[in-house]
């Protein structure tokens, strides 16, 4: 069986650094840029992801030439800074593809139920459906993959961009669109959520390199979920017994890379 990592072997007995869970929540980044958005309209089923982005006004259809596949969709605002970023990033020789955008409730429960029941293979060539234990199976899931009703891609601010993968973004073409994000992306609003831990994260998702949050809609959203949602809300989906044991808002929804709250 895959030996899970000890910052996820720790999460169910121990608590972050209370200086740390103070840094969490006072920290503020240093873009504040204006949006559309009233405070009213950011409510509870838009959080958890359920709605449906092709009906819903503030949703727009991505372009097929940014995109891997047709019927993606994105925020207005997040959409339109993307597409500044590609036409950026193409001046400099650089190609970015949209792998995921918006994800609803029913897409994260249909991908957390496959893996859960091991009709999925893990990451390592592991099936979670051979981890018999409840909280530990649902800490090898969440590796790479959220729990349907925390997940950013709900929000319509967050994009998988190229492939999802992190050895891709090490070498050759993959390094060099990973070296021009980090260097060009906040210009745009974009900001990587998951860096690797210890880079002001104590534990939660692993590195994600072709993860990007669209901060200035997507920190609000963060404070929203912070406020708004409890443990009563999460539920619908095989294993959510143990979202109140993993603690799966503080430890992974609120865990996030600081310059992205």
């Amino acid at each position: 069986m895959h030996i899970l990592s000890q910052h996820h072997a720790l999460l169910k007995d121990t608590l972050p650094p209370a200086a740390h869970d103070q840094a969490i929540i006072q920290n503020k980044t240093d873009m504040q840029q204006q949006t559309n958005i009233p405070d009213d309209s950011i409510v509870i089923d838009l959080l958890l992801g359920k709605i449906d982005p092709a009906n819903h006004p503030d949703f727009v259809r991505v372009d097929l030439r940014f995109s891997d596949e047709p019927g993606r969709f994105l925020r207005r605002e997040a959409y339109e800074a993307f597409v500044k970023m590609h036409e950026a990033a193409a001046n400099d020789g650089i190609h970015l593809v949209i792998l995921s955008a918006t994800r609803t409730f029913n897409d994260q429960q249909r991908i957390w139920n496959n893996k859960w029941h091991g009709r999925v293979m893990l990451d390592d060539n592991i099936l979670a459906s051979d981890i018999k234990d409840p909280f530990e199976r649902a800490l090898e899931l969440l590796r790479f993959t959220a729990m349907p009703g925390t997940s950013r891609h709900h929000w319509g601010t967050d994009i998988d961009l190229n492939s999802i993968e992190n050895v891709y973004f090490t070498r050759g073409k993959g390094r060099r669109v990973y070296q021009w994000l980090r260097e060009n992306a906040a210009r745009f609003g974009f900001c990587q959520p998951y860096t690797p831990w210890g880079q002001g994260r104590w534990a939660g998702y692993e590195e994600e390199k072709w993860h990007w949050s669209y901060i200035p809609l997507a920190q609000r959203y963060l404070k929203a979920f912070e406020e708004k949602i409890n443990y009563s809300h999460i539920s619908g989906f095989d294993g959510w017994e143990t979202a109140r044991e993993i603690r799966i808002i503080r430890n992974f929804v609120l865990n996030v890379n600081s310059e992205c709250r």
